[in-house]
């Protein structure tokens, strides 16, 4: 495992990782170089071959049930936060991430499996550079193309499709509305629940049930990239910022901010300039 004061990035060969409890709000990716293993996810069981990638984005609902002896894997863990924010507000990639829940397991073709390790390598080969001024944004960088590269190949193989019964519905309507930009000015999930005539506890299980995921995570998928293109607008203050963003107070962006950018406002703006 390697850091920086804020950046934990974990790779290895050990299947079992992808169970982890320890890495509960981390995103982890495994290419199948060899082998097979089985595994069980939310209680749901899966079985992975040679060139299968897997994404797991609850590690603690995994329980890993055994492997053959000839296993090999590649295996790359990185925050939610992190990975979330190297990216806009992508339908696709929101989408694809509900989808992978229900099924996390996706086969490649032998290159595409090589394309997958590949940038599973650059990233490895850089994870103990903590030195490096701009070791954050080196790593962001070189996370692009997995998540790029990941979102094709499971494009290729199914696109995310939410069914028709009343819970994937209310999905379907809450991105909808988070899509629109909703999140802009409200940020309650109270809000989204009156909007889609349900309650509270009923929008917060269902979208839980379905995606694995909270209500504030999918607000906050949305509303985080926003925060970012006005903050790398030099002609708008941080005041103005919060103001349009229906923040109540400006204490309250500093300290949203800082939770989701790792970062004040001033010193994400100060990190944009150059060193």
């Amino acid at each position: 495992m390697a850091k920086d004061k804020e950046l934990k990035i974990v790779y290895s060969t050990l299947f079992q990782l992808i169970g982890s409890v320890k890495l509960k709000g981390w995103c982890v990716h495994m290419v199948c170089l060899q082998g097979e293993g089985f595994f069980t996810y939310d209680g749901r069981p899966f079985h992975v071959k040679k060139h299968d990638a897997v994404v797991i984005n609850a590690p603690q609902q995994v329980h890993v049930v055994g492997q053959s002896e000839d296993m090999k894997v590649e295996v790359l863990a990185a925050p939610h936060d992190f990975l979330s924010n190297q990216l806009p507000a992508n339908n696709y990639g929101i989408g694809g991430s509900i989808s992978l829940y229900d099924n996390p397991v996706i086969p490649l073709s032998e290159e595409d499996a090589e394309t997958l390790v590949r940038d599973i390598h650059h990233i490895r080969d850089r994870i103990a550079d903590t030195g490096h001024l701009f070791y954050r944004e080196l790593i962001g960088g070189l996370a692009l193309p997995l998540i790029y590269d990941l979102f094709y190949f499971h494009a290729k193989n199914r696109t995310p499709i939410f069914a028709t019964d009343r819970s994937m519905y209310v999905v379907k309507e809450l991105m909808a509305l988070l899509e629109s930009g909703r999140s802009k000015k409200y940020r309650e999930v109270a809000y989204y629940a009156e909007q889609l005539n349900v309650t509270v506890k009923y929008l917060s299980n269902t979208v839980k049930r379905q995606t694995g995921k909270s209500v504030t995570y999918y607000i906050d998928r949305y509303t985080v990239p926003m925060i970012k293109e006005y903050l790398n607008n030099p002609d708008l203050s941080i005041v103005q910022i919060a103001e349009e963003m229906n923040f109540t107070t400006l204490s309250y962006f500093s300290r949203y901010v800082t939770k989701h950018l790792g970062m004040s406002p001033k010193a994400y703006r100060e990190s944009l300039m150059p060193r």
